[in-house]
């Protein structure tokens, strides 16, 4: 069998060499025909150098190069994408998703299941808050989004291939692909493992990008978020005629109404704000359907190192050029619309 790995690398540098040898030890252990597809996600340090090292000793390491940052799930389904193996792992580059763990993972794939992911029962060198923060994610998108999602199951993953054919028709730009694996409903098995700190370097997920992470998880998923509006203004509608009542019964019985401002901008704020919360919600809702429609590549490759020109499967990509052709040759590949 041909076994795929796919990693997506920014500003990784420092902890790819050792990455890249691990992999290989392990790779050779398991005694199976293996590529690795590294897709360097507009890194700015040395990142595609030492991939560059890597591919020019060893052709089974792969490389696709993306001019800019297209995001963490677009490397990955340009991975996914490329991937010509029987099975396909999805693990990142940092070593905090363990290549030891392969093994196991493979064996599972032989016994019939299509996705195999792996579930972090540790957090070594996370901090108090992201923990946190992560299980109230996880609590959130299965209470409210799809009871399907397994806690703690971040992208290290293995495919099958029927898997991989499966994930590649989502083709959506706002992309949650561990929704995306839950949705589809394949056979899948759950190996725990215990996540140790980063090889170097730091996490590239600041709090904005994972709440920004978490809001494109929830509406890319559900309208959740449109739909609570509706009871939030009734609440708030409810509350505006118990005043209403409330402000009759003291002109009209107790006649004691002193004007006051304060009552009527606390309503006010109140009002105002829902309004323009739920008309938000709606608009980025709005925003998203009109980035679809527009139907832009994911991602545009403009370098890649090891890589057939005719490689990828995937639509609504762009590749421009391929270092196993020469300049005049490069062949550009704009994906089916």
């Amino acid at each position: 069998m041909l076994l795929s790995v796919a990693i997506p690398v920014y500003n990784e540098a420092a902890s790819l060499p050792k990455l890249v040898s691990v992999l290989r030890q392990v790779l050779s252990d398991m005694g199976c025909d293996y590529e690795v597809i590294f897709v360097n996600d507009g890194s700015t340090d040395g990142s595609l150098q030492v991939l560059r090292e890597g591919a020019g000793s060893d052709h089974r390491i792969k490389v696709l190069s993306f001019g800019r940052n297209f995001g963490h799930q677009a490397a990955i389904t340009a991975g996914l994408d490329f991937a010509q193996g029987d099975a396909v792992v999805v693990m990142d580059a940092d070593l905090q998703d363990p290549p030891e763990l392969l093994p196991e993972m493979v064996e599972l794939f032989k016994k019939g299941f299509d996705v195999v992911s792996a579930q972090r029962i540790t957090r070594h060198g996370d901090t108090f808050f992201k923990r946190g923060t992560a299980s109230l994610f996880y609590w959130v998108m299965r209470r409210m989004v799809d009871e399907r999602l397994v806690a703690e199951v971040g992208d290290f993953r293995l495919f099958s291939r029927a898997a991989l054919l499966a994930i590649r028709s989502f083709r959506e730009q706002h992309r949650f692909m561990r929704g995306v694996v839950a949705w589809i409903g394949l056979k899948e098995a759950v190996v725990p493992f215990e996540r140790q700190a980063r090889t170097a370097g730091a996490t590239k997920y600041s709090l904005s990008k994972m709440v920004k992470f978490a809001w494109t998880a929830i509406s890319s998923f559900s309208a959740l978020p449109l739909r609570l509006s509706l009871p939030l203004g009734a609440l708030l509608t409810g509350a505006g005629v118990a005043y209403f009542v409330y402000s009759v019964y003291v002109a009209l019985v107790e006649k004691t109404a002193v004007p006051g401002w304060t009552s009527l901008v606390c309503l006010q704020v109140m009002f105002s704000g829902a309004t323009l919360m739920a008309v938000g919600l709606l608009g980025d809702y709005v925003a998203r359907i009109y980035e679809e429609v527009k139907r832009r590549p994911l991602y545009v490759v403009t370098d890649t190192i090891n890589v057939a020109a005719n490689a990828s499967e995937g639509n609504r990509a762009v590749v421009l050029a391929s270092r196993e052709l020469p300049v005049a040759q490069a062949k550009m590949s704009v994906g089916r619309f």
